[in-house]
């Protein structure tokens, strides 16, 4: 899985300079990342299936994979993945643990072989719905930047009017929520028992949240305290379509490979509801407490809580994946896929976004990754492994911002059914501004994804 959550690279965010939410060029980025969920089978071998096919999986990179089998069946998966977040703020760091559990993919795989004395030998099917990106993660950050931002109380009578522009500290605590999910509908067959080609088609739907709270703790030359709690909070919906097409060819029966193309996702229609509005002067719910008054600020009082709705479109990057697999009879394989994708053709429509998609284009490049996967069987049973790297899409990353996974995996064979289980590791660093307009640094993130998976084939 792809493990983490990318949460804001290198990038303040551009909703308002009040904003400490993700801003649309964040989003757009994080909603074209993929976790390549899937069986166990294909997270233990990093989906390099990309030329390998026979998983029930392998159709969301290329959909002439399906052919591959040589009957009909069904798979459904579960995972639990264990996050770790530690956040480093100015010379504290903070550790936020979690445990999410998913339904992560369901599908089957329906084979026909041909009727007819044709060189088309077999014809394949396959339905598949799996979690593209899990959103679920969150982390707290904490420390003293020397910066106060919430100088004053707006509802000071002093004349002059207190300026606590003495910072004690500040407290970012960050919640995501949803899910990116995604139905396959693919088709395949095989030309001579050589040729596979598929078409695939795609239908996402995407629903996110996050809420955001900053917490300032100020004071003044005359020990006087300030408490500032400014909170933010975005809940998103849409719907996407892509479609995918590839194919696989046997050279050898020791080596087959395969390039898939997968068009652009086109989001035609996000809905976003934010409480990101102008407030009294505070594009967020803000309260404000200070020691030497007894009355409290609070913008919401009164149950004052206004929202906007903004609705815009989205397209996301296209990607083109090589593979190669070299088969070892029915002893073992090796795969290998490499992944191409062009950051800088993201785009928002249906709004003011000159900024944030010249940004795609100045800022952002064309991403190269590639997974590696190994099986090996001892009758019944295998045992597989791979191993994964992800570019991060930022011109200006470092090296330990790009994605690194590990897994290992192991299978049995009952006949009728099979048991498949996995363990896949990904870590990254990345950054994530909460003061957007002031100078103050970023905090600085290791995020750490252990994923354990399960999986149940029934052959039909």
């Amino acid at each position: 899985m792809k493990k983490y959550i990318t949460l804001a690279i290198f990038f303040a965010t551009t909703i308002t300079s009040y904003s400490q939410s993700l801003g649309y060029q964040d989003l757009g980025v994080l909603f074209s990342e993929n976790d390549e969920n899937g069986s166990a089978r294909f997270t233990a071998m990093s989906g390099a299936f990309g030329a390998l096919g026979g998983d029930v999986s392998s159709m969301s990179i290329n959909p002439a994979g399906i052919a591959i089998f040589n009957k009909s069946s069904f798979s459904g998966t579960i995972n639990s993945r264990n996050s770790d977040i530690t956040s480093n703020y100015y010379g504290n760091s903070f550790k936020t643990q979690d445990q999410f559990f998913n339904l992560s993919h369901a599908g089957a795989v329906l084979v026909f072989d041909s009727a007819y004395n044709s060189e088309w030998s077999k014809f394949a099917i396959g339905f598949n719905y799996r979690i593209t990106k899990d959103f679920a993660n969150n982390f707290l950050a904490q420390g003293n930047s020397n910066v106060a931002t919430f100088r004053d109380f707006p509802l000071d009578n002093n004349t002059p009017t207190i300026d606590y522009n003495i910072a004690d500290k500040q407290h970012f605590t960050n919640n995501y929520g949803g899910e990116i999910s995604e139905l396959n509908i693919a088709f395949s067959s095989v030309h001579q028992k050589k040729l596979y080609i598929g078409l695939g088609l795609n239908f996402y739907d995407l629903n996110f949240s996050q809420q955001s709270q900053l917490t300032e703790f100020n004071s003044d030359v005359n020990g006087n305290e300030l408490d500032a709690n400014f909170y933010q909070e975005n809940f998103t919906t849409g719907t996407g379509f892509s479609a995918n097409a590839g194919f696989i060819y046997k050279a050898h029966p020791n080596f087959r490979f395969g390039i898939a193309y997968q068009t652009p996702t086109w989001y035609t229609e996000i809905i976003e509801s934010t409480n990101i509005t102008n407030n009294d002067g505070f594009f967020g719910d803000t309260e404000i407490i200070v020691s030497n008054d007894n009355i409290i600020y609070d913008n919401t009082s009164g149950g004052y809580y206004p929202t906007q709705e903004l609705l815009y479109k989205l397209t996301t990057p296209s990607k083109i994946t090589a593979s190669a697999a070299f088969i070892f009879g029915k002893k073992g394989l090796l795969s290998f896929d490499y992944i191409n994708k062009n950051y800088q053709n993201m785009k928002l429509s249906k709004g003011v976004f000159t900024d944030e998609n010249q940004f795609f284009q100045n800022e952002l490049r064309n991403t190269h990754s590639f997974n590696v996967g190994t099986e090996w069987r001892l009758d019944r049973f295998s045992i597989r492994g791979g191993y994964k790297f992800e570019q991060d899409p930022s011109k200006l990353a470092e090296d330990t911002n790009n994605l690194v996974g590990h897994s290992l995996g192991a299978g049995y064979n009952f006949g009728s059914f099979k048991l498949d289980f996995s363990y896949s590791n990904n870590n990254k660093t990345s950054y994530y501004n909460f003061y957007s307009g002031f100078n103050v640094d970023p905090a600085s993130l290791n995020i750490d994804n252990r994923t354990i998976t399960a999986t149940v084939t029934l052959n039909l």
